[in-house]
């Protein structure tokens, strides 16, 4: 019986060759498999850029898209106002829930620390004490007013000087988070003391004052016209009316109690009439 050698594949192994499908990208990558398809490539929709416009719910869903740290933090760089805020602690991506959820906490505070100091005013000083229901109508206008009318009106101006620096969304969100002092002063000003709710919204005026002044003030210096500066003591004005406005009607409550004693009630007296005629004096 004859044996007879067979021809074997010189790269060994039993003649078999796998072969890849993946396509010509992992030939230059030393042999390795390179990743698949992602989903950008592969065309979903999702992963396409959007071409929704503003009047789309899709275009607002970015400003809203923080979590509560971010705010947090943000909130608490606005009252130790070190940083350039927008570049800095937002990195060039403010938010506008934030801005909202300070706005709408700082109405919140307002009336209800208010209605809570004034009934402890009123127990203490023995007078009976409605909720005045108007005080809410009263902060929902003044603090969106504020928060973001401003804010908006100074968005068109500079817009319509050329300055575009900040778009809306820059202006809204310094503006909201700068009201955030606010509301640990309401809460501090329920205390019954005219001299420290004076000395609290003297500071709480200062700080956030002094956070927008150091945002606002190198934008408005972009413009070409150097009168736009005006603005900003036309800002601090209207900064201070403001907080002159919400001591005078949500932190002007005071205990007030009666001095000396009640005055006796009058007696009452007998009607003079043909009835009851007036005795006379008779002359002789």
């Amino acid at each position: 019986m004859s044996y007879q050698n067979l021809a074997t594949d010189e790269r060994g192994g039993n003649g078999l060759e796998f072969q890849s499908f993946l396509g010509t990208e992992s030939q230059g990558n030393g042999g390795r498999l390179s990743p698949g398809p992602t989903p950008s490539s592969r065309g979903y929709l999702h992963n396409q850029p959007s071409a929704s416009g503003f009047w789309t719910v899709e275009y607002y869903q970015q400003f809203f898209d923080v979590d509560t740290k971010t705010v947090l933090m943000r909130c608490y760089a606005a009252l130790v106002p070190t940083n350039d805020f927008v570049s800095d602690v937002c990195d060039s991506k403010p938010d506008m829930y934030g801005p909202f959820w300070t706005l709408t906490t700082v109405i919140f505070f307002l009336f209800v620390t208010t209605s809570l100091a004034s009934s402890i005013g009123s127990y203490l000083s023995d007078k009976p004490y409605n909720y005045d229901f108007t005080l809410l109508s009263v902060a929902v206008g003044l603090v969106y007013s504020y928060g973001l009318g401003l804010p908006a009106a100074l968005w068109a101006l500079m817009r319509y000087l050329g300055v575009t620096e900040w778009g809306l969304v820059e202006w809204l969100s310094v503006w909201g988070y700068g009201m955030t002092v606010w509301i640990p002063v309401s809460l501090l000003c329920i205390a019954p003391i005219p001299l420290l709710r004076w000395v609290l919204v003297g500071i709480a005026a200062v700080l956030s004052g002094y956070f927008l002044v150091r945002n606002v003030y190198p934008v408005l210096a972009l413009a070409e016209q150097k009168s736009t500066r005006l603005l900003v003591p036309l800002i601090a004005a209207i900064h201070l009316g403001i907080a002159l406005t919400l001591k005078i009607l949500f932190f002007s409550y005071y205990i007030v109690k009666e001095i000396g004693v009640k005055e006796p009630e009058a007696l009452p007296t007998s009607p003079v009439g043909p009835t009851n005629p007036t005795p006379t004096a008779l002359l002789f």
